[in-house]
């Protein structure tokens, strides 16, 4: 009798130290991190453009804008042209300061309850020469 409940007690206690094990995975495993993009303002051919023209991300994600060549260039959001129509959303992710010497850098991060669909953007300066793009968040 001694030894079946010996035996017992090894098991409940190998059960428990596999479930314990098994149940610290679950905790313990890191969530979906969010990401970072690079977006140029400038071709490196010296275009007045965005590369990538067009990017897409996860609600959440951060976009680093670096100034690349032919400065000033800034990026701002379309109120009339994302998701929400918001002037307050359009206004945040923008980043209006212009940069001026290459390899300047600002981020957006776009909030981690950010609509899906498409957010046009622009280089206020170069706007009328094409210079626009879009970020699309699903």
């Amino acid at each position: 009798m001694k030894l079946i409940a010996s035996s017992l007690r090894r098991l409940s206690l190998a059960v428990l130290t596999i479930l314990l094990v098994v149940s610290s995975f679950a905790v313990f495993t890191p969530s979906a991190s969010a990401e970072t993009y690079q977006v140029k303002l400038g071709s490196d051919k010296g275009l007045l453009q965005f590369q990538p023209k067009s990017i897409t991300i996860k609600a959440g994600d951060t976009i680093e804008w670096v100034n690349n060549k032919l400065a000033p260039h800034n990026v701002v959001f379309d109120a009339a042209k994302i998701p929400t129509k918001s002037a307050d959303l359009a206004k945040s992710l923008s980043q209006t300061k212009l940069l001026l010497n290459p390899g300047q850098k600002v981020t957006t991060t776009f909030p981690a309850d950010a609509p899906a669909g498409e957010y046009s953007f622009f280089c206020t300066p170069h706007r009328g020469a094409g210079m626009t793009g879009k970020v699309i968040v699903q």
